[in-house]
């Protein structure tokens, strides 16, 4: 497989490289964030919150700078979002109160999800749309999201840095844990490097003057509705929650748990390889919901087995079928608008994405410090599934033009 479509720009590689930096962030700051906290003294209810307003502060500022502009081109605003990630990694690196690190999540692109929630999405979408012809988009989509799910599998096994760190070098838990999120902080700054070469072409892309939605109002506002219901089942289970409850209810340890969200990562990524020829054999919203329905499927009964293997094996089942609607969802929606409504469309669908999301972990915090059973998963699971039946039910007939028959 060629890293690019044939019909894309080059500077598609530099935004696909940018991301891939930021997933391996995200997947090992996912991981350590809920043990850190816990090494500082903090419990299920007080991690739960930070990775909601984490969520929800993503959200806003996204939504924020997108109406403001602030004077910035798209390549500006992704400048101004990787320094505030590397902002966001020196601060966690050396302050310990709470309520300092829950505005400094508010503000930075922290992401405790294992999916990509902050102001880069929306910008790096219409960036990409732009850049290929529409029988190629969900083929770049799906790259963009294999890279994002290699790499943040990769990130996660760097969740074990910590372990390693303190029984070869001697180093506490603490410090251990604060070295990762410096690491954090530098590779917010070598994705600003990367963003920085993106070639005058791309940059006037970026400032083409945009619409706001027209004909195709009804569709995205359906779809960010329904997107909404998906983003908050899964804010109940994200990738910090998720280890968060590994830890509680079987016991397991941060390298466990970095092992197991490696593998999760990697199956997923076959998901995104298969996700274009199969959209294109029965169409994106087909592709969408009928992977999607049986992953959540699993989801749900995972509390349900009676040990951590059958557990396991739900959740790498769950996550070989689970995102093959990431880039087939994201290709669907610029498809289905004109060219010159993609960022609003982009940010119609994200944004409210993001703030859904980000009511999840509070709740699945106070379920988990009531009880270590996993409703958070069965909630989230069935949330899901509603979506997928909804989805179905009012856009199987939408088609974008490329699977119109002429």
């Amino acid at each position: 497989m060629h890293i690019l479509p044939p019909s894309a720009s080059p500077d598609s590689a530099l935004l696909l490289t940018a991301k891939g930096l930021r997933a391996t962030a995200d997947g090992f700051v996912s991981v350590i964030l809920p043990a850190y906290l816990l090494l500082l003294g903090f419990g299920p209810l007080q991690i739960g919150l930070l990775a909601t307003v984490a969520l929800a502060g993503s959200a806003v500022v996204t939504l924020a700078v997108g109406h403001l502009r602030l004077g910035l081109t798209a390549r500006g605003m992704l400048l101004l979002a990787s320094g505030l990630m590397a902002v966001t990694g020196l601060a966690f690196a050396t302050l310990g109160s709470f309520w300092v690190l829950l505005a400094v999540a508010f503000l930075g692109p922290l992401n405790p999800s294992a999916g990509d929630v902050s102001m880069f999405l929306p910008l790096e979408h219409s960036l990409l749309a732009g850049s290929v012809s529409g029988r190629d988009r969900t083929a770049l989509f799906s790259r963009y999201s294999l890279i994002g799910s290699l790499m943040g599998g990769a990130g996660s096994l760097l969740a074990a840095v910590p372990d390693l760190v303190v029984h070869h070098v001697g180093l506490t838990p603490l410090r251990a844990f604060q070295s990762m999120f410096l690491a954090y902080a530098a590779i917010g700054a070598a994705s600003g490097f990367v963003y920085r070469a993106l070639s005058p072409a791309d940059r006037g892309a970026a400032t083409v003057k945009r619409q706001p939605l027209g004909a195709s109002r009804r569709h995205v506002y359906g779809l960010a509705a329904l997107f909404g219901v998906d983003a908050f089942g899964g804010g109940l289970f994200v990738q910090s929650i998720l280890a968060l409850w590994l830890f509680q209810r079987f016991g397991l340890s941060v390298t466990a748990a970095a092992q197991i969200f490696f593998w999760t990562n990697l199956l997923s990524a076959f998901s995104f390889l298969a996700a274009a020829p199969l959209a294109q054999r029965i169409g994106l919203v087909n592709t969408m919901v009928f992977t999607h329905l049986p992953s959540n499927l699993c989801l749900v009964l995972i509390p349900f087995m009676p040990d951590v293997q059958w557990s396991l094996a739900l959740l790498m089942l769950r996550s070989l079928l689970s995102q093959m609607d990431v880039p087939t969802r994201s290709s669907y929606v610029m498809a289905i608008v004109t060219p010159a409504e993609r960022a609003a469309a982009a940010s119609i669908t994200s944004v409210p994405r993001g703030l859904a999301s980000a009511l999840g972990p509070v709740l699945a915090g106070y379920l988990l410090s009531l009880a270590a059973f996993g409703w958070p998963l069965v909630i989230g699971g069935l949330l899901k599934i509603g979506y997928d039946l909804s989805l179905y039910s009012l856009f199987r007939k939408v088609r974008p033009p490329e699977e119109r028959d002429d």
